[in-house]
């Protein structure tokens, strides 16, 4: 050291000086580069987005009306079942009190005298009403002849042609039909003897019973048909 040159000491001096400015000025201004808290004036507001939700155009932001269906509408004007008249056509049948067929419960049967002709065995099957109201009859008996057991002989009687007439039969009145065959000693037919002829008012289910005393009749072979006519009025006597 004893040997530096006053030259070296002078600027070894300065470095030493200028250090040692730069830290007093350092710690002066330790606050130059700082910069002010700023003060904002009036209070802070929450933070809000500025965006609304999706709207359909032309919406108000009430709901929407629900659809509502219209009554179904004919031609002519609104339908309304609780008014709209009923022009539908029925067809109303008689009851068994208002009508003016004679039922089976209201009649009598019998099989009046036999009336012999020709070969033939005619008798006469006889309805009367025995009701208190005026009845009507038309067209062809039932008729069949059965054993002591319920048997029906021989097959149902024939109709013969004729014209169906309504007989009206007030309380008391009766009306006939024909019942006809061949005599069985002259036809040669098989014969049966019947205890019972049974018989049905037209247009009726339930059939009358009435005692037969007529005799043998054909039941089958040659000649055995047994033929009924259509009513007519009286008693056929």
């Amino acid at each position: 050291m004893a040997n530096s040159s006053p030259a070296r000491r002078r600027g070894t001096l300065l470095v030493g000086t200028a250090a040692v400015l730069g830290l007093l000025t350092a710690c002066g201004n330790g606050d130059v580069g700082a910069a002010p808290a700023k003060t904002v004036s009036g209070s802070a507001a929450p933070a809000t987005e500025t965006s609304s939700p999706a709207e359909s155009t032309g919406s108000t932001g009430s709901p929407d009306p629900v659809d509502t269906p219209s009554p179904v509408t004919q031609s002519g004007g609104t339908s309304n079942p609780s008014s709209a008249p009923d022009t539908s056509t029925r067809t109303v049948k008689p009851d068994s009190a208002k009508s003016t067929r004679c039922h089976t419960s209201e009649l009598r049967a019998a099989v009046g005298r036999m009336d012999p002709g020709a070969g033939q065995e005619n008798f006469p099957v006889v309805l009367t009403n025995k009701s208190s109201r005026t009845c009507t009859l038309r067209g062809y008996p039932g008729a069949a002849f059965v054993n002591a057991s319920g048997t029906q002989l021989g097959p149902d009687p024939q109709r013969t042609s004729g014209s169906p007439v309504t007989v009206t039969l007030r309380p008391g009145q009766s009306a006939w039909a024909g019942l006809t065959f061949s005599n069985p000693q002259i036809s040669g037919a098989k014969t049966a003897k019947p205890t019972s002829l049974v018989v049905t008012p037209p247009d009726e289910r339930d059939p009358l019973k009435v005692t037969w005393t007529g005799g043998a009749v054909p039941v089958s072979g040659n000649a055995s048909s047994v033929r009924l006519t259509v009513f007519a009025p009286g008693s056929g006597a």
